[in-house]
This record gives structure tokens, C-alpha cells and sequence, in this order.
């Protein structure tokens, strides 16, 4: 087996491996295992073992990584070398783009890594954009460099040649989002679903799909007021499973944050804690142990999963004749609505759990209109317009 050994570097486990690769020359990667050193040395030497069993039949030890290899090949093998250093939800996310886009492309050109030109990868770009966004082929391309770059650290290849390509530009979204008086009439139609709570939570506060999901009762301070979002629900598919990534961390630093109960919402909640104390007692051993403490599980303790949330979203739109939107404009349409009514983006960023105020300047700036009417009135102030006479029709000039 490889060999490796556990290294600390700013708090965080590190997985230093050492072996030859095909040509013979000695390679020491360090690898981040993501893991904080208090805690978790367990976990740590676990994942270190696992890297050391796949970079022995993925470093070159066995001669089967070469730039001879077809590119195809090769990003497979690169997909099963990243897998134990990375977010399951990374993975996944990787795992589509090579084996779903990538690898049947390149496979059909029969290319080796060595033989790889950025003319090749361009060729696959623009063919790519016939049919996804610029967004998507930008995450590809990610995924390609990432690949390539690890070939040149092996010295597969002398360079790399995703370097080389022009990446597509992405257009600016523009998010989607009800005005006020469509909310209300969601709002009003939802009011006797099963997930009317979760869809209140969702609109009133801009949660993201993973948050409102991941919401737990020990997050919900009543003696306080307050609620607090530090731990997500994310659902994946991991080698062609569907799996449930249950998290104690949020998107980002900032989206950990807390938010008052407004009376409406507090109320529902206590109720709902009630209820499902009664539905625990009245099921007993039938009651779902696997989701004990989250706020939204059905009747038997059984978790609303993402895709069942997003999908009774979807069909609840379409049996109410509503107009159509993803389930994470909810969270635009919230900010939206902040900035109508005067909240400025600062805030809004805080609420929303952005990371800086550039990410809510991007994403909504267009949609607030108080500076612009600011410069209106100065620009009016300043500056006398001639008086109107009423037409701009031909006239004749002396």
C-alpha cells in the first residue's frame, strides 16, 4: 500500500501520501482532509487509509496511468482518486459532469491525455453549449482543469491544456420572484397543506431549500425568540444512489445566523411540537427513529427529503393555477419584497445569510430603486427643464 501519514496545517488534517509514478520519480502530495484537528483523529486516519488503498491503484504504482491512457479513462480514474478528499456533495456534483457529459464525448474521440489539445477542449465547449448554459460548461471546464492539473503534478503531460482555452462567459441571472400580491395568494393557497409551516418559514425568512429542511428543535430558542440555522439537508447521488447529506454547517460562515420568531410563525411551531410529541406517543416503535428532533417530518417521523419538497412546491403552483417558479425563488421573492418596503441591502444580505454584500448587490441591486429615485429628485433640483409646448412634430427651422 502507499504509504502516508496524517499532517496538521491551520488546524486541519492533512493526508500526506508518498509512492513513484509510472516514470519512477518520487510524488508527496498533501492532501486536505477538511477535518479540524480537535475531535477528529479517528476520522482523520480512516479517510487516510482509504487514500492510500485508491492511490494504490490509481498513482501510477501499477503502470496503468500514462499519457498514453485515453483522456476518457484517465478523468475516470482521476473521479475515484478525489472521492475520499472531497465533500460527498462535491463528489457528486463531479461525478455527474465526467461520467454524464465528459467521458462519453471524449471516449467517442478516442483521445489519449497525452494527445489532449486545447482545440479538443474548446470543440467540446461550444458542443456542450448547444444544449446547457455557459454556467454549466463553466463547471465542466472546472472539472477538466482540476483533472489536468493533477495529470501535470504526475508528469503524465507537460502542461496543461485546459490553461489554453477560452472559458464561455456566463450570462447574469435574473432572479425570478412573486411581487407581494402573488405571495399572499401562495401563502393563502398553501394554508391547509401538509407543508404549509415549511413554505411560511421558507417566504417569511428567504431560507434555502437545505435549511428549512435541516431546521431542528434544538435550534429553536423559545425562551429567546430566536431560531438559529446551522445545520443543512442536502440530497445527492453518489454513484447512481440517492443519498441524504444530514450537515452540522451551513452554505457558508455567514449563513450561520439567527432570526427572531415573529408571533405568527412561533405559534405554528409550538403546535406543530405538540402534535408530533402526540404522533411519537401514538406510533411508538412504528415512529421513525432516524429523524428524531428535525421539525419537518410527516406523521410517522419520516424526513421531507428536498426533491419531495421541491415537487409538491411544483405540483401545488399547477392545481392553483399560480404562475410558475423554483422553489428557491421563494428566497428572491422574499428579498424583493425586504427592499420594497425600504430594507436596505446590508440587512437583507444579514438575513439572507449571504456571504458579502457583493453576492446581494449582484443578485438584487437592480431591483432597488431608492438610490436611483434619490438621484432623480437631485438631477430635478438641479437642473430646470425648458417649458413644454406641448409636441415634438415636424417643425421648420430658420
Amino acid at each position: 500500500m502507499v504509504a502516508g501519514h496524517l499532517q496538521e496545517k491551520n488546524g486541519v488534517y492533512y493526508a500526506v501520501l508518498s509512492y513513484r509514478d509510472a516514470s519512477g520519480k518520487r510524488k508527496q502530495p498533501w492532501i486536505s482532509t477538511g477535518l479540524p484537528v480537535k475531535g477528529n483523529k479517528k476520522k482523520a486516519e480512516k479517510l487516510l487509509d482509504e487514500l492510500r488503498k485508491k492511490y494504490e491503484t490509481s498513482s501510477g504504482t501499477d503502470g496503468e496511468l500514462s499519457g498514453t491512457m485515453l483522456f476518457a479513462d484517465y478523468m475516470e480514474h482521476w473521479l475515484k482518486i478525489i472521492k475520499g478528499s472531497v465533500e460527498i456533495t462535491t463528489y457528486s456534483s463531479y461525478a455527474t459532469n465526467v461520467t454524464k457529459k465528459i467521458v462519453p464525448y471524449f471516449r467517442e474521440k478516442n483521445l489519449t491525455l497525452a494527445g489532449l489539445q486545447a482545440k479538443h477542449l474548446q470543440a467540446f465547449y461550444l458542443h456542450e453549449l448547444e444544449t446547457i448554459s455557459a454556467s454549466s460548461v463553466q463547471r465542466e471546464h472546472a472539472n477538466i482543469h482540476k483533472a489536468l492539473k493533477y495529470a501535470v503534478q504526475l508528469d503524465l503531460i507537460p502542461y496543461n491544456p485546459a490553461d489554453r482555452v477560452e472559458r464561455p462567459k456566463a450570462q447574469k441571472h435574473v432572479s425570478t420572484y412573486y411581487t407581494a400580491e402573488e405571495m399572499e395568494q401562495f401563502l393563502e393557497c398553501s394554508k391547509d397543506h401538509k407543508l404549509a409551516l415549511l413554505f411560511q418559514m421558507t417566504a417569511f425568512y428567504g431560507l434555502r431549500r437545505s435549511e428549512v429542511i435541516g431546521l431542528r428543535w434544538d435550534n429553536i430558542d423559545f425562551d429567546s425568540n430566536i431560531f438559529t440555522i446551522r445545520h443543512v439537508v442536502t440530497q445527492v447521488t453518489v454513484d447512481g444512489t440517492p443519498t441524504l447529506v444530514q450537515a452540522d454547517r451551513a452554505k457558508t460562515k455567514s449563513s450561520v445566523r439567527s432570526l427572531p420568531l415573529v408571533v405568527g410563525i412561533r405559534e405554528r411551531l409550538e403546535n406543530l411540537k405538540a402534535q408530533q410529541e402526540k404522533n411519537r406517543e401514538i406510533c411508538g416503535d412504528c415512529y421513525n427513529p432516524d429523524f428524531l428532533g428535525y421539525v419537518f417530518v410527516d406523521e410517522m417521523g419520516n424526513l421531507y427529503k428536498p426533491n419531495m419538497v421541491s415537487d409538491a412546491f411544483q405540483a401545488l403552483l399547477k392545481k392553483h393555477g399560480l404562475r410558475k417558479i423554483r422553489f428557491h425563488d421563494i428566497r428572491h421573492s422574499c428579498a424583493s419584497l425586504l427592499l420594497k418596503n425600504g430594507v436596505n441591502l446590508k440587512l437583507i444580505q444579514e438575513w439572507l445569510g449571504h456571504s458579502d454584500i457583493g453576492t446581494t448587490m449582484n443578485i438584487y441591486a437592480h431591483l432597488d430603486t431608492t438610490a436611483k429615485d434619490v438621484s432623480a429628485a437631485a438631477m430635478s433640483q438641479a437642473l430646470s427643464l425648458p417649458e413644454y409646448n406641448g409636441g415634438y412634430g415636424w417643425q421648420r427651422t430658420e
